[in-house]
């Protein structure tokens, strides 16, 4: 029997699914949904911390054993870059970086690569009870995701637009987590339908 295609997911608290079980993180149910479909995927890899800048995860990236060459990797990260108040400059040379680096590990194949959006904070209670202005929150993250949006394109790489339905569900009770931030597996089953609808025509094997 073959071996299930290899899944290496990095990002920060929207990877690790902070304040979700296991099973409710959208790199997990991505997996589990392409196994429904007939692609076999092992449960991914997860590469990823609460609080993560992209300079946290190349480091993080650094000091992991050799990551070697994988089916499928998916990028998610800047909210925290957004959130110190790094200017979209500083991000997108630090994206760039993540994302070759994401083209590297899957072998170099650009159509095994995922990036996911940034999904806007400040549409949930914690943002509107933050004190921060929320429209300035949510074009800070248009323009962070437009430049990444724009390095994934120049590469060849799919970028799956999840900022919508973020600010669709971030709002109802039940998008979101019980600490008021972080996106419930509801709201993660929205990303990982997004997701699939990428990855599934990428992965699924050619007939013969």
């Amino acid at each position: 029997m073959a071996q299930p295609l290899s899944y290496l997911a990095l990002g920060d608290s929207y990877t690790i699914g902070e304040s979700v079980p296991e099973a409710g993180r959208w790199p997990v149910q991505l997996a589990a949904a392409l196994r429904e479909r007939g692609v076999a995927v092992a449960d991914p890899r997860i590469i990823a911390t609460t609080g993560w800048s992209t300079d946290e995860l190349s480091a993080a990236m650094d000091a992991a054993e050799p990551l070697g060459t994988w089916d499928l990797v998916s990028l998610l990260i800047g909210v925290n870059n957004q959130y110190r108040g790094r200017d979209v400059a500083n991000y997108v040379q630090e994206f760039a970086v993540l994302l070759e680096r994401a083209v590297a590990l899957a072998g170099g194949r650009t159509d095994r690569v995922l990036a996911l959006a940034i999904p806007d904070w400040g549409v949930t209670p914690f943002g509107q009870a933050s004190g921060r202005d929320t429209a300035l929150i949510a074009s800070e993250l248009d323009a962070y995701n437009a430049a990444a949006s724009g390095q994934c394109a120049a590469r060849g790489v799919a970028f799956v637009d999840i900022a919508p339905v973020s600010r669709q569900l971030g709002a109802h009770p039940d998008g979101i987590a019980a600490d008021g931030l972080h996106p419930s597996a509801a709201m993660y089953a929205a990303w990982t339908l997004q997701a699939l609808a990428v990855a599934l025509p990428r992965l699924r094997p050619t007939p013969p």
